[in-house]
């Protein structure tokens, strides 16, 4: 590490009136970050002093404490005020701090939808091609990422407007990994080993899934998540786009057959813990148990990263619980497709300070620090896996960077009345014994009535 770079950096940046390092959450030349992106990045940046950035997003604490943390060293290497403002109530005050002149530099968005309805408003400004280009070069799945931030303008020609920073894993199994030792199982590699897999535990007399629907006002949304994942293992990314959009309709022969190997699965009743008659009525929060019980009464579980905040306390992720990732067909050749979210920056207010900001998010550096911090997982290829704070979220960020597509939550951009309505109701239908194209016909229908 090059921490003579850095002292000299640190000179000038004191000499400037900028922070001080004993300010900073992690010394100069400690950790395993890449201070040489640092270093490079503020000795080319501009002095800012007098400048400020102002960012508004939905993070709270702890969330909003550690970009504090990030902003700190923009601050360090720049002279410029950074400032991070939280709100609960954050996609409703944007709109209306954007419509009356009043906007942050810079907007947080907890997913893409309100970000292109901004974006087709005229309130947000494009990123430019320089930088969708880095984004395409230095993140894994880079085109995935350009698209999920690429909108149309006021004039309905496409432009790239979104930077995502933080995201999140749904492509996700968890198990036991006692349990697989005692069993002789090996970690499958490929969706037809995962099925072979769950064949051979059938067999042998136990339930291979733990699968719940149940979450209240909620129930059902867990099966979108298999839906999704399953429709990225069986079709190219470009149906997945068309169906989310509906340029592809629900009820279309592809996607009744993803709702179906769903089925293969939550209906199979041999393969699910309590019989499949359990799946809709089992709490999502609940639906673990089954992995942790002596003896197992199940080995697998498909969630998102979110899970062990519901398994039993006490649980230690990487040695009582761990996960790998939910696998693609060898025989479809689609790569490796991830299903996540995230959030992404896009600039409500430009100014010379917000254009270095964003320069900034782009050293691994950036990325490094709020890795360590924990509760951030990026697809920034050039950052260092040992900068994570747990061995649990470096294992993800290592699924993130394998992947070849990445795309968002697709019933989070459908409109609401499908992907938290007819979606999450029609799911519930399927697992208790309806026909797959009768229950796409009606979500169809639903969406039909939309227009």
């Amino acid at each position: 590490m090059k921490t003579t770079l850095f002292a000299s950096a640190a000179a000038l940046a004191l000499s400037a009136g900028m922070a001080p390092a004993q300010d900073l959450i992690f010394a100069p030349g400690d950790g395993a970050f890449n201070w040489d992106s640092f270093n490079a990045y503020a000795d080319a940046a501009p002095d800012l002093s007098g400048q400020t950035v102002t960012v508004s997003g939905p993070w709270l604490s702890p969330e909003a404490d550690r970009f504090d943390n990030l902003l700190a060293y923009f601050e360090q290497a720049t002279g410029a005020n950074a400032t991070y403002t939280g709100s609960d109530s954050f996609e409703q005050q944007i709109v209306i701090d954007a419509e009356a002149g009043s906007s942050p530099n810079i907007a947080v968005f907890p997913q893409p939808g309100l970000a292109a309805v901004m974006a087709r408003g005229g309130l947000l400004t494009p990123l430019g091609d320089d930088m969708a280009s880095w984004v395409e070069q230095n993140y894994a799945a880079g085109s995935s990422w350009v698209d999920l931030g690429t909108y149309a303008n006021a004039e309905g020609q496409d432009e790239f407007y979104g930077f995502f920073f933080n995201v999140n894993l749904k492509s996700l199994v968890w198990y036991v990994p006692e349990n697989f030792e005692d069993a002789g199982y090996e970690v499958p590699q490929t969706m037809e080993e995962l099925i072979a897999l769950s064949d051979q535990i059938v067999a042998e007399g136990e339930a291979p899934w733990c699968i719940g629907l149940g979450s209240g006002a909620a129930t059902g949304w867990p099966a979108t998540d298999w839906v999704e994942d399953i429709l990225l293992r069986t079709q190219p990314p470009e149906v997945y786009d068309g169906w989310v959009t509906n340029e592809i309709p629900f009820n279309d022969p592809r996607i009744v057959g993803a709702i179906e190997t769903f089925g293969q699965f939550a209906r199979n009743e041999g393969y699910v813990m309590g019989g499949a008659g359990t799946v809709a009525t089992t709490d999502f929060r609940d639906s673990p148990s089954g992995l942790f019980a002596s003896p197992p009464g199940c080995y697998m579980h498909r969630q998102a990263s979110f899970i062990p905040a519901f398994f039993p306390d006490g649980t230690v992720v990487g040695e009582d619980a761990d996960f790998f990732y939910f696998p693609s067909y060898e025989s479809e050749e689609l790569g490796n497709p991830v299903l996540g979210g995230g959030t992404l920056m896009g600039v409500t207010d430009p100014s010379e300070a917000t254009t270095a900001f964003m320069e900034f998010l782009q050293t691994p550096f950036a990325h490094e620090i709020m890795m360590a911090q924990g509760g951030f997982l990026t697809p920034h290829s050039g950052v260092n896996l040992d900068a994570y704070a747990t061995a649990t979220e470096a294992g993800q960020g290592e699924i993130l960077l394998g992947a070849t597509t990445f795309r968002f939550d697709g019933s989070d951009l459908m409109p609401g009345a499908i992907g938290a309505g007819s979606f999450w109701t029609g799911m519930v239908d399927y697992v208790g014994g309806a026909d797959a194209q009768a229950v796409a016909d009606r979500i169809q229908q639903s969406w039909d009535a939309l227009n």
